[in-house]
């Protein structure tokens, strides 16, 4: 039964992540921006809602299989480290390695932030 927790949140998740990879672009488009902000803010999001899964679960006021089907499945589909490493090396091999600094500096403390302030809240 665990794993169809897992599979049913990842099924949510990963057509959420298309979404904003398709929203991602479509603003790129029209700011002529290098900054991958889509991949950011569902990245610090995941981050966001892992925290607060975790923080309810270690409280006592969430179950263990909400963490299957919001941690493991829709926050694991949803957030993705590989299109992060990715858009990184991106902006370096296009000459953009400030914004690529910046990315990787912003989305560990915001992401690490996010979850520290959410699993501080679900507490």
């Amino acid at each position: 039964m665990n794993w169809l927790l897992v599979v049913a949140g990842a099924a949510i998740g990963a057509p959420l992540r298309f979404l904003t990879f398709l929203t991602d672009r479509a603003v790129q488009a029209k700011h002529d921006s290098v900054f991958p902000w889509g991949t950011f803010t569902v990245n610090v999001v995941g981050c966001l809602v892992l925290g607060l899964v975790t923080g309810a679960v270690t409280a006592g006021a969430a179950s263990s299989q909400v963490a299957l089907f919001v941690g493991i499945g829709l926050c694991g589909a949803l957030t993705t480290y590989s299109t992060f490493s990715y858009e990184t090396l991106r902006l370096v091999e296009d000459g953009a390695t400030f914004y690529a600094a910046v990315k990787v500096v912003a989305s560990v403390a915001a992401g690490v932030g996010a979850a520290f302030a959410s699993v501080t809240l679900a507490d």
